[in-house]
Parts: structure tokens; sequence; C-alpha cells
């Protein structure tokens, strides 16, 4: 073979190193890179640097004590009352929206019936009401001049009411995570595998032991995911506590009110901050949980 042969035979040098897998994967990287700067950039300048301004600014002194404003939450009584009890709040919340929701949610996914589609949109339908219009519907149920104060006026001669309280509250935190749990239970039930309860009935198992034992567990990840989305909405709601009243001591209302009334800024930066890592710790931990049950093996 001559030497012109031979070289028109060989590849280009830079024909290997154009198709190495090296080189694909920087290019790759780099266009990820790329299409990732506006996300991280508007991360930054929204999210990052504001939380880490509340962060600092909740170092300051309280306009109260003097002290920090970590400090004084963690010592004054009244913001560890409104720290507890918006945490007992949101927990109750999330925990019987889940289990009756939970119920309802298999019922839907199991069963056929006319007028299922409707059902379906009218307990769907809350989650397009703000805050401002759950409230009001609690005041219309359980206000001075509501249906419960107008029944009990009727047959006892007293009004009964419970709206401008955190049992008004938790009536409106509820009306609004109900549709939440039945929507996700709902997807986590249609995709149970249904042979698994047939193995369970055929080795014995009772109905309520087949519930305990395949469904749950089955689909726990689903009840955890949504109880902490619940548990994370109820504790930063604020449109429905302020229709309700603004004495109540929870949180989300201890903050407007240092900030609005008392112009108390390292305060209100304290509360939001420890507001934000609770309802964040939450999160991470149902995430954490629901992956190792869905990560576990068969």
């Amino acid at each position: 073979m001559s030497a012109r042969q031979n070289t028109l035979s060989r590849p280009p040098a830079g024909a290997f190193y154009g198709a190495s897998p090296g080189r694909k994967r920087l290019r790759v990287n780099r266009a990820v890179l790329f299409t990732l700067v506006p996300a991280l950039t508007f991360f930054c300048a929204f999210w990052l640097l504001p939380f880490a301004r509340l962060v600092v600014m909740g170092t300051e002194p309280d306009n109260h004590s003097g002290a920090s404003a970590y400090w004084t939450v963690l010592t004054h009584p009244r913001y560890l009352g409104s720290l507890f009890s918006t945490l007992w709040l949101s927990l109750a919340v999330a925990g019987l929206a889940v289990a009756l929701a939970s119920v309802c949610g298999f019922f839907l996914a199991r069963n056929q019936f006319p007028g299922k589609t409707w059902l379906l949109s009218i307990l769907t339908f809350p989650l397009a009401f703000p805050g401002v219009v759950v409230g009001f519907l609690v005041i219309m149920l359980g206000g001075r001049q509501g249906a419960l104060a107008q029944l009990s006026q009727s047959l006892f001669g007293e009004r009964w009411m419970f709206a401008y309280s955190l049992t008004g509250l938790f009536v409106g935190y509820l009306y609004f995570s109900i549709p939440r749990v039945v929507m996700t239970v709902m997807a986590a039930c249609e995709k149970l595998d249904r042979s698994l309860e047939e193995a369970a009935r055929s080795l014995g198992a009772s109905h309520w032991r087949v519930i305990c034992d395949v469904i749950i567990p089955a689909i726990r990840p689903a009840l955890l995911s949504t109880g902490a989305i619940c548990f994370a909405t109820s504790m930063g709601a604020f449109g429905t506590a302020f229709t309700l009243g603004t004495r109540m001591n929870i949180l989300p209302l201890s903050i407007y009110g240092e900030f609005t009334n008392y112009a108390n800024f390292a305060m209100a930066a304290a509360l939001s901050v420890i507001l934000g890592l609770v309802t964040w710790l939450a999160l991470a931990l149902a995430r954490r949980l629901a992956g190792d049950v869905v990560g576990a093996p068969a």
C-alpha cells in the first residue's frame, strides 16, 4: 500500500477527540449549567438573599427586651405559646385530615357510582378558595350570626359560637386540607396491586388485617407526604386566621403584629425564620420516611 493510500484511509486526528464520551459529557454538563442559570438567579434573588437577610436580622436586639430576637422567642412565654399553639394546631389538622380523607379517598378509588365526577368536583372545590373566603365560611357557620348560633338560640335560648377561636381556625384549616389528602390518597390507591390483598385473604387474613398489613403500608408514602403538606400549610396560613380575628396567639398573626403594629422587625424576622425551619424540617422528615418506604425491598 502506497503512502498516499495509507494517508487517505487514516481518520482525521481530531475525530477520536470529537467522539470521546468525556468530551460529550462535558458539552452536556455545560448545556445543563447554562439552562440552570436563570433558575439559580431567580432562587438567589428571590429566596436565598431575602432569607439570609431575615436570619441576620433575627440576631438583632428585640425592641422590648433588648436581647437577641431568637433568644427572646425561646425565653418569652408569649412567643413560646404562639409557637406551641401553632404546632399543636397544625399537627391536629394534619392528623385528622389524613384520618378522615384517607377513608374517603380509598372508597372513591375503589367504587364507581353515578355522580362520582360531580362529587369529586365538589370535594376539590375548596382548593379554589382563598383563606379570606374560608374564614368567612367559618364565620357563617359558627359566628355570632352563623347557622349554629341561630339554631342554638332557637333551641336553648343562647348563642353557641366557635368561629373566633382556635376551634374555628381548626375547622377552617381542616376545610381546605381534606381535599388535598383525598386526591393524593385516591391516586395512591389506584396504583395498589390488588393481588397482594387477594393473597392475604387467601392466607386467612381478616378484613382489618388486610387494611393494616397491606393497604396502609402500601399507601404510607402518600399519607406521610400529604400529611406534611397539610402541616406546612396550616403552619403558615394567614388569610383564614386574619379573617377570624387578630387576637389568636399563633405564629402568622404574631409575625404580622410585630411587623405592622410595633415595627419590631427583628422579632418578626426571628419568628419567620423559626416558622420556616419548623416547616422545612417537617417536609424533610416526611420525605425521608416516605423515601425509605418506597425504596425498601419487598
